[in-house]
């Protein structure tokens, strides 16, 4: 019996267990891997931009007010890590995909279409508003989780059509996005939040976006960036590009359920009177 290497804490090189896997292969980081990893600098950019706007006017006036100009840069960041993660995918089928994409996609979007627009909801309603800070906490803590467990719930479960299972966390964070810049904190808003944070993780289908589909999502997308910019700037009609924009992306959202629901009805419908 050999003694123990003592350089190695007390236990011999020889029992410690081989790496398993591609080891060389998952420190290679692809072109798709790179767009990852600017979906969730984008995220993280997003939430520097809302901290950093309370924490100068806290300082300097000792009194914080939402200032739109700093909404409209942290949502076109998101918009930057949403177009980031349309093409990742597109790059990683096209060419190259490393070992650890899948994981770097997920995390990445965590902090872009899950910490960052929960962070916008407290900075939105956490301040000054007449809900109490524990239901605005709940409204992004929800955002949160669900947006976590519907990633977790992709990497493990595939639908049969290949669509995706529940509203897909980008939209998801999209119309969080589009009913903070379009209301004011009440409790219907915060309401919407939370069925927002539903449908993320319901069993409502949403088709995913291939061919012409992914070009409309990413012209929807650069169309959304144009708006917000010239909201931002403070342009004539900047108020109306960005109502209109918000209005029409939390229709989207709530039309293709009700499409779901319909579609289902009619479904049983025919089973029934095919079976009578």
């Amino acid at each position: 019996m050999t003694a123990p290497d003592i350089r190695a804490g007390g236990w011999s090189v020889e029992d410690e267990e081989e790496p398993i896997g591609p080891v060389g292969k998952a420190f290679r980081l692809s072109a798709a891997d790179l767009l990852s990893l600017g979906n969730a600098l984008s995220g993280f950019l997003s939430v520097v931009v809302l901290a950093y706007s309370a924490i100068d006017q806290l300082r300097t006036t000792g009194k914080f007010e939402p200032d739109p100009r700093f909404f409209g840069t942290a949502v076109v960041l998101l918009l930057v890590g949403a177009t980031c993660d349309l093409f990742d995918g597109l790059v990683a089928r096209r060419f190259r995909a490393s070992a650890m994409g899948a994981e770097l996609d997920n995390l990445a979007d965590v902090i872009s279409f899950g910490f960052a627009p929960a962070f916008m909801i407290v900075i939105w309603g956490g301040f000054d508003a007449p809900l109490p800070l524990w239901l605005v906490l709940a409204a992004a803590a929800s955002v949160l989780l669900a947006g976590v467990t519907r990633l977790a719930r992709f990497a493990c479960v595939k639908t049969k059509s290949g669509d995706f299972m529940g509203l897909p966390i980008p939209m998801g964070a999209m119309t969080i996005v589009s009913i903070v810049l379009l209301f004011q904190p009440t409790i219907w808003t915060v309401l919407g939040i939370f069925a927002t944070s539903y449908l993320m993780i319901s069993r409502i289908e949403y088709p995913k976006p291939k061919g012409n589909l992914a070009a409309v999502v990413l012209g929807w997308m650069m169309i959304n960036v144009a708006c917000l910019t010239i909201w931002a700037a403070g342009l004539p009609g900047g108020d109306q590009l960005i109502q209109v924009g918000a209005i029409m992306q939390i229709a989207i959202v709530s039309a293709i359920p009700l499409r779901v629901l319909m579609f289902r009805r009619a479904k049983r419908k025919e089973r029934l009177s095919s079976s009578g």
